[in-house]
């Protein structure tokens, strides 16, 4: 297969890519540590030039996978190139070297690519002194590649061949068989592909040998002629854009039904239609330029499916030796079967010598002769032509037996017997009647076995030949399955769904980190984080805006603990969150911030500590039709749901209202007797079942603040949120009527605070619901011993509780160091998460990254049913309790075990699993390994059911 371009696919793309000229480097990539794209620009028109060291450069409208963090000889090029006008670009002599210069004069640059050998790239000044250098080495004694140094322009081949003297001295001192290409090639300049179509094309054959097809006195002025085309086609090169080709191969798909299919791959690319190519499949396109950019792009998928290709040659032709085998068993058994009857009858026709043999030796024996002595007995009654001693050819007492050449007896001279002289294994413990039925009886054991084996044949054939059928379709459905799986962007990170639908990333390392802030912390976004070495940047992507749920801050803080030194070391411990608006990469004067850190201003919110126990899953990417009927399958929870039967509300920074039932006839109750009650039930709640708060309002329900004077009535559309520094704000959300005023509260005058008194009264007459007295009943004995103090420490670990009236005093003159509030039109103000967060700036920011679409989430799921259709599997590392719902699943601790390994067992796991569908095992089996375990943590202890058996 062709990798590398030669001397005339330079020329001919040189010549083609002149039309860049003038073009601007808009910016510069790396695909990998040798491949880098230049994105150009004039006016409208756009292009992206890819350049190879070593084997390729044209330009590509495929969509390479960019490396996340440019190299640093990107960097250099951007520095020096960005923004520059490509003014010219030529091969430096006729050698395989290109010179792309961007600007004029002074400000000029040059990239020099080297196309020979290991390849080279070169970023060089006006003056040709090397900037960066992508493989600095040093060739002789002289010249040296390195930064600082000039480039040697003069050391490039300046001619397409030398003097037709050298050549013809070449050719005489060839050895005789040498090839005539293989002597041409390292003297000229065309390329082996030309130096092939010119032989050919005047009458030389194709791999033409020295003295045999070619003779240097005969047929030099018929090589000087191929040799003159070959440069007329060179100086043609230099004026016209070509044609592309892209030579193909037709491999033979075998199939067990006998039918013969067929795939074509790719195996050469040309400017020219060459005459050793003519007879072969091959595809043609307008522009050479586009010919090379298919046939690169294409060739990650060909590797593919010339791998599936190969993985069915294999099983067919396991099918073909079971086959083989069951032929040559056949034989053998048949064989067997004549053989062990020849020996019984030459047994029983020689009845008399081999009774004689067997006496002749037992009697020696009997006598305790030595086994030596025996030989030399037998030796001495050879001589005298014993007829006994003569048949016996050996002794083979150490398993009581005796070798006997016998022959027919009766075996006519004028006719051929059927029985030839054999030489026969003689057991001395029987007669050789004893010795005959022996070999009949394995005769007759062989015949058994031949009948069953051909009693079994068709059984193992249909079974091997389903089998063989069954891994031809488990082969196409993973190559199907590599082709089709997408790669989404976020992969290239940390990063799980949270069991509220919300996409959590974080950084692999401190280049990620700081690319996840700079590129994908967007506004609406939270930042999470723990103070501990190696602690991963993590953010939760929120293109709504809505407050995030405390569950998904949760996973959040999970997640960032687990990847960082907390892992190995299984130490318990708690991360803290803040808006995207408090994270700053401006350091304080003096100071300076390394890649990945950050200025964090403002309040943490800290998060509870969180259980080191992640989990290790498959996400299934559905189908179009699929994904309605997982819709709402990861949403926010609230625990007023009446499909769930909740007894209670919780709502935000508000206390619990009771509501009277009509059918019930209970004992009234002050409410203010409960509200400690109410608090406490409240963060137990959510501490116990991890919920998500209700941020709606409800219309007919008052609300009170803890530990706070403030009180509002919902009904008046009012809400409260909390700044960073714990100062309560009350904000009128309802919608007023055009050109109405707010009216003012009345002063508290003696009638009026009587009315109120007696409202409160009215208002206060609770009655509870059914069920509820009897759960207020167990939280009372829950919460007995539970002092004021205790309950105010444990609201602040929730972070849903409102500050203290001295915590307000003691901050009521401080200087909100924290971002300002953003404000929406008609007075109202965007509501703040719920844990004592501060408002998110909504500034519009330009979009330098792709944002997460809730409808792309909605694609993947970890609960597929049999009605779904799967295109293909994602695997997901994330806190144990995000994939509890999932189909496969399984549990990842601190532990001893490998990554690598502890991957491998999880998917046999869900091998394993009873309830696995086949298109569910395919999919999991398209999952490469490594990929698997790259997300895992570190070390790790597995758990799940059944997974001693599966390590056994």
């Amino acid at each position: 297969m062709k990798t590398r371009f030669n001397s005339y696919d330079i020329t001919c793309s040189i010549t083609e890519l002149q039309k860049l000229i003038g073009m601007r480097v808009n910016q510069i990539y790396d695909i990998d540590h040798r491949t880098y794209l230049i994105r150009l620009q004039r006016s409208e028109e756009k292009c992206v030039l890819l350049l190879e060291s070593g084997n390729r450069f044209h330009t590509t409208a495929f969509e390479w996978p960019k490396n996340v963090a440019p190299s640093g000889f990107s960097m250099k090029m951007r520095k020096h190139l960005k923004n520059k006008r490509l003014e010219s670009l030529t091969q430096i002599g006729v050698d395989r070297i290109v010179d792309l210069q961007f600007g004029s004069g002074e400000a000029a640059y040059h990239i020099i690519l080297e196309l020979y050998d290991r390849g080279n790239i070169v970023l060089t000044d006006h003056e040709m002194i090397i900037l960066n250098i992508l493989r600095p080495h040093t060739e002789g004694d002289k010249i040296r590649f390195a930064v600082k140094e000039k480039y040697p322009m003069d050391r490039a081949h300046t001619n397409t061949m030398p003097p037709i003297e050298e050549i013809q001295e070449r050719l005489k001192n060839a050895k005789a068989g040498e090839n005539l290409k293989k002597i041409l090639n390292p003297l000229l300049e065309f390329g082996s592909a030309v130096i092939d179509h010119v032989l050919l094309k005047h009458g030389f054959t194709l791999g033409c040998k020295i003295g045999k097809d070619f003779n240097v006195a005969e047929h030099m002025s018929k090589l000087l002629l191929a040799l003159e085309c070959a440069d007329q086609m060179m100086d043609f090169a230099h004026k016209n854009v070509s044609k592309g080709y892209i030579i193909q191969k037709k491999e033979i798909k075998p199939t067990t039904d006998g039918k013969e299919d067929f795939i074509y791959t790719n195996v050469e690319f040309h400017p020219f239609l060459f005459e050793q190519y003519k007879d072969c499949p091959y595809k043609e396109f307008e522009y050479f330029d586009v010919a090379v950019d298919e046939y690169f792009s294409t060739m990650e998928g060909q590797k593919l499916d010339l791998k599936a290709l190969q993985q069915e040659r294999e099983a067919l032709k396991k099918l073909e030796n079971v086959k083989k085998d069951h032929d040559q068993r056949l034989i053998s058994l048949e064989k067997t079967q004549e053989l062990d009857k020849q020996k019984a009858e030459l047994i029983s026709r020689n009845q008399v010598l081999v009774d004689n043999a067997i006496l002749a030796i037992q009697s020696a024996l009997a006598n305790q002769m030595a086994w030596p002595d025996i030989k030399v007995l037998l030796k001495e009654a050879e001589s005298r032509g014993d007829p006994v001693a003569t048949a016996v050819k050996q002794l083979k007492l150490e398993t009581n037996h005796i070798s006997l050449l016998l022959h027919d007896p009766y075996e006519d001279s004028d006719e051929e017997s059927e029985l030839k002289p054999m030489l026969i294994d003689i057991d001395l413990a029987h007669t050789a009647f004893g010795n005959a039925r022996k070999y009949y009886n394995q005769k007759r054991s062989a015949a058994k076995k031949q009948q069953k084996t051909i009693e079994s044949q068709d059984k193992a054939l249909k079974s091997a030949e389903k089998k063989t059928k069954q891994t031809l379709k488990e082969v196409q459905a993973i190559h199907s399955i590599n082709k089709l799986r997408k790669i989404y962007w976020f992969e290239k990170f940390y990063w799980f769904i949270s069991s509220e639908n919300y996409l959590v990333i974080g950084g692999r390392d401190q280049q990620q980190n700081e690319l996840i802030v700079k590129r994908y912390l967007k506004a609406g976004d939270i930042y999470v984080h723990a103070d501990l070495t190696g602690a991963s940047s993590v953010v939760i992507k929120n293109p709504s805006g809505n407050p995030i749920p405390p569950k998904t801050l949760a996973e959040a803080g999970t997640m960032a603990v687990a990847y960082s030194i907390a892992w190995d070391a299984k130490v318990v411990a708690g991360a803290w969150w803040v808006n995207n608006d408090q994270v700053s990469k401006t350091a304080p004067t003096g100071e300076y911030l390394t890649t990945g850190s950050f200025m964090i201003r403002g309040k943490k919110n800290y998060l509870p500590p969180c259980q080191l126990v992640m989990g290790f899953g498959f996400l299934f990417r559905l189908e179009e039709s699929s994904i309605e009927r997982h819709k709402d399958e990861r949403r926010v929870r609230v625990i007023d749901d009446e499909s769930e039967h909740t007894d209670s509300v919780i709502e935000e920074d508000r206390e619990i209202e009771l509501i009277e039932d009509s059918e019930e006839d209970e004992q009234v109750e002050n409410k203010d007797n409960l509200h400690p009650i109410q608090e406490e039930s409240k963060a137990d709640l959510i501490m116990e079942e991890n919920i998500n708060q209700d941020t709606s309002d409800e219309d007919d329900n008052p609300s009170q603040f803890p530990d706070t004077q403030i009180k509002i009535d919902v009904s008046d559309a009012e809400d409260v949120i909390y700044l960073g520094d714990d100062k309560p704000i009350v904000i009128n959300t309802a919608p007023k009527e055009k050109g109405s005023k707010v009216k003012p509260k009345p002063p508290p005058t003696k009638e009026n605070k009587e009315k109120t008194e007696l409202e409160t009264k009215k208002n206060d007459q609770v009655v509870l619901k059914r069920g509820q007295k009897g759960r207020l009943k167990k939280m009372k004995e829950k919460y007995k011993d539970q002092d004021e103090e205790d309950r105010k420490l444990s609201m602040q670990v929730l972070q849903s509780a409102g500050a203290a009236k001295e915590d307000k005093r003691k901050h009521k003159n401080k200087d909100p160091s924290g971002p300002k509030q953003q404000t929406k039109k008609k007075g109202t103000i965007k509501p703040a998460p719920p844990q004592n967060s501060q408002i998110v700036d909504n500034i519009d920011e330009e979009d330098t990254g792709p944002g997460p679409e809730v409808d792309m989430l909605d694609q993947l799921t970890g609960k597929p049913v049999i009605e779904d259709e799967l295109l293909f599997a994602v695997p997901v590392i994330a806190p144990y309790n995000t994939i509890l719902n999932y189909k496969f699943k399984v549990k990842l601790t601190p532990g001893t075990g490998k990554r690598g390994k502890a991957a491998k067992t999880a998917v046999a796991v869900f091998m394993k699993d009873k309830e696995i569908t086949s298109r569910e095992k395919d999919l999991l089996k398209a999952v490469k390994e490594e990929t698997i375990a790259r997300n895992i943590p570190g070390k790790v202890k597995i758990s799940a059911p059944q997974i001693q058996k599966m390590k056994k």
